[in-house]
């Protein structure tokens, strides 16, 4: 039996239509189409015979030379409007969206009807992709105005066949999708014609289509759609009045497109038509579940198990790859690949690996991903830190896909990485819920001074607002949990701040102001004041005492901080009027009577969005921005001790995908380091396996028997950091994560030795006769 979009194909029924094409040379596909549903009661909801789904199958059986299809006919489908469109009259639009009178959506019912000739003229005069060709089922609108007609007009149709994020943000399975993806419609076109310069009328539209679109469906092919899709190019569109009318950001396409060609990379928006949406998505005919994370009936084998075992690369072989290197790169974090996978075979095996077209930074991410958002779904509040990083590979120039990092001058090249972590207040890291990763373009170097030009898509820049919208994404599935979103300066962008405003349930912001930038601001008196003026104004609430971390240059110090703090609006620059205002709230922390040596005494200028009104919340926004450095450890863990500097893969390509499993592996490292210092006394085999454990207290201890009862994970986290160098004195601290991961490669060499030559039964010594006895 041969299924075929979802059609089932016995060896009697093709052996039946062969016979039929045999015996009639003058039949139509159309018909024949038409006699096998007739045969099988092939039908959709409506009643009426899926004929174009049985021809797009019988295609299918042509091509594997299962059947040989009769000639195509010399049809002219739909003659009446192959008239020339009838483009009506429109004049200049620009009121209030009262001013409109009445408005209504007018359904087309029929394709060869003069409504179906005026939609099809104004797509093809202002819409940038035309008319269609529309996919699968279909209802289309025009939308006339009660006092200025025709305003434009939409569609929707089949949904995408497989998007990542969409699916992911539906949860459901594989088989959840094959059986329930035509309850998912895609806004295929949307267009309010150039003329008509109306404030809220593309949003308020939307919320009258999304309304009655159930129904519409309902009527035309007897059954109710749940969800509704849209793309909306990124570089083209900023997706304002999707997110006026509440529509849920998703995620990003690959850019591939519906056949797996190049096309450009677009944002996908969500809007769910019933309550129930979720569960009518998931569940199978049977009655049952298909989710994509069923609840497990046993804990993951391992932590790489966890984070790596759901990744959807095709073939289980690839999965099995992916989970043996991870091992290997945890194991030997400072190693290069050869030295990490320690033979041959593996070796060629993981550069393969690294080429398989199915395996893609994405992929192997995404369950990572997934399963920092069930460790977030554990906590109420939440840090989340953004940051860009640089990787310098301008001693590998021979590699493919490489760019410019730095200046002109200094003739750098590499990669740029810009993540997003997740921290527990007390700085524990959860996990990565963000990854892009880009090469500059050689050619646009030397061009800042065009930037004004560009819009905030096409800039560098966009990569603060897209990784906020996918943390606003995972906020809208963990509603219980609030979710801080932090940054430095680079991210003082007025579209993040707008970006806050315009989202349905929005994760919060706190951002530090960029002092050159020292933006407008409205203060409670409602005057128009710089942002550092009105601060410096304000009364001085208190101190606080702040521990920084050592630089390059500096040891660490406490520093005293003066604090204030005031509700403020931030005004949006004159470049571009069509941002809104944002209220926020400002605190400003300046260090007072810095020691001597001390270049640059701290100046926090914070934007919160959660509001601070005493100075106990001040303090608070304040030690949360203090956790911001974690993921600037993580960084260094990742280029230190993961060493993905020294990664030679020969292209960019590849080297992405090395990377993403380096950066599981290098969180892996920061969260042990961690967990030691804020679960000290729980066993040890919380995160170390027997045999490893068993091993560090034998070698630490000289001696090849050890007790059954595992030390604590302080304890054991002290020796591995022991391994590494940490030298453990009473004043020392905490050990750090470069220690952590040098002793974590000295355990597994320690630990396969512990296997070998105390866990694997030794033979009986050989006797030999000494020369001269017997």
């Amino acid at each position: 039996m041969i299924t075929i979009h979802h059609l089932q194909f016995t060896e009697e029924l093709v052996a039946k239509i062969a016979a039929t094409i045999a015996a009639e040379a003058k039949i139509s596909r159309r018909q024949l189409s038409q006699r096998i549903c007739t045969w099988m009661d092939w039908r959709s909801p409506n009643g009426k015979l899926r004929e174009v789904t049985c021809r797009k199958a019988l295609l299918e059986l042509d091509r594997r030379k299962l059947i040989q299809l009769p000639e195509r006919g010399k049809y002219a489908f739909n003659r009446p409007s192959a008239r020339a469109p009838a483009l009506p009259a429109m004049a200049a639009v620009n009121c209030s969206l009262e001013a409109l009178g009445r408005l209504e959506l007018i359904p087309i019912t029929s394709a060869v009807s003069k409504n179906s000739r005026i939609w099809n003229a104004l797509l093809d005069a202002y819409h940038y992709l035309g008319r269609g060709p529309l996919c699968g089922a279909q209802i289309r609108y025009l939308i006339c105005s009660e006092r200025f007609g025709w305003l434009g007009g939409l569609s929707f149709s089949a949904s995408a066949w497989r998007v990542g994020c969409r699916d992911a943000f539906i949860g459901w399975n594989e088989d959840a999708r094959k059986h329930n993806l035509q309850r998912v419609v895609n806004n295929s076109r949307f267009l309010i014609a150039p003329m008509v310069k109306v404030p809220q009328l593309a949003s308020h539209v939307l919320a009258q289509c999304t309304k009655r679109l159930s129904d519409d469906w309902q009527q035309r092919y007897s059954y109710r759609p749940v969800l509704i899709e849209t793309f909306v190019e990124r570089d083209r569109f900023e997706a304002t009045s999707y997110r006026a009318a509440n529509w849920q950001f998703a995620g990003t396409t690959t850019g591939r497109g519906r056949q797996s060609q190049g096309t450009t990379t677009k944002n996908v928006y969500l809007y769910p038509l019933s309550d129930d949406w979720k569960a009518a998505l998931c569940t199978l005919p049977d009655g049952s579940v298909g989710t994509r994370a069923q609840p497990s009936t046993r804990e993951p084998a391992d932590w790489m198990e966890e984070e790596f075992a759901a990744a959807a690369l095709g073939d289980k072989r690839l999965v099995d790859r992916l989970m043996q290197l991870g091992d290997a790169f945890f194991a030997k974090p400072t190693a290069n690949i050869p030295q990490a996978c320690t033979t041959t075979a593996a070796v060629k095996a993981a550069y393969r690996f690294f080429d398989n077209e199915q395996v893609t930074m994405g992929a192997i991410l995404r369950p990572h991903f997934e399963a920092s958002e069930q460790r977030i779904a554990n906590h109420p509040v939440v840090l989340v830190a953004q940051d860009t990083s640089t990787l310098n590979y301008t001693h590998h120039p021979m590699t493919e896909g490489l760019g410019p990092i730095n200046t002109i001058a200094d003739k750098n090249i590499g990669l740029l990485l810009h993540d997003t972590m997740a921290f527990t207040p007390d700085g524990t890291p959860l996990g990565l819920l963000d990854v892009q990763y880009w090469a500059r373009d050689p050619s646009a170097a030397g061009k800042r001074h065009q930037r004004h030009s560009k819009t905030i898509e096409q800039k560098e820049s966009f990569k603060w607002i897209e990784s906020y919208r996918n943390v606003c994404a995972v906020q809208a599935r963990c509603p219980q949990c609030q979710i801080i979103v932090m940054a430095d300066r680079e991210a003082d962008i007025h579209e993040l701040f707008a970006e806050y405003v315009q989202t349905a349930k929005s994760a919060q912001l706190l951002i530090r102001a960029e002092k050159s930038r020292n933006r407008n601001v409205v203060g409670q008196d409602k005057q128009i004041q710089r942002l550092w003026a009105l601060m410096d104004e304000a009364d001085c609430a208190g101190t606080v005492e702040l521990s920084v971390p050592p630089r390059k240059d500096q040891s660490a110090r406490l520093a005293i901080l003066q604090v204030r703090f005031a509700p403020v609006t931030l005004k949006a620059p004159k470049r571009n009027n069509t941002l809104p205002d944002v209220p926020i709230h400002a605190v400003y922390a300046k260090e007072i009577d810095a020691p001597a040596g001390v270049d640059e005494p701290i100046e926090w200028m914070l934007l919160s969005s959660v509001p601070v009104t005493t100075f106990e919340e001040a303090k608070t926004a304040l030690a949360r921005y203090a956790r911001r450095w974690g993921i600037e450890v993580y960084h260094r863990v990742l280029k230190s001790g993961c060493r993905i500097k020294d990664r030679q893969l020969g292209t960019a390509r590849r080297l992405e995908n090395c990377l993403a499993i380096d950066m599981v592996v290098a969180w892996r490292i920061h969260h042990l380091t961690w967990l030691g210092r804020q679960t000290p006394d729980v066993p040890c085999t919380v995160f170390f396996e027997n045999t490893q454990w068993k091993a560090l207290v034998g070698f630490m201890r000289k001696s090849p028997v050890v007790a059954d009862t595992p030390p604590t994970l302080k304890e054991s986290i002290a020796m591995v950091a022991t391994l590494g160098g940490f030298l453990n004195r009473k004043s020392d601290g905490d050990p750090g994560t470069e220690t952590i991961w040098r002793g974590l490669q000295r355990l597994d060499d320690i630990t396969q030795a512990y296997i070998a030559f105390v866990l694997q039964p030794q033979p009986p010594p050989v006797a030999v006769s000494k020369p001269g006895c017997g």
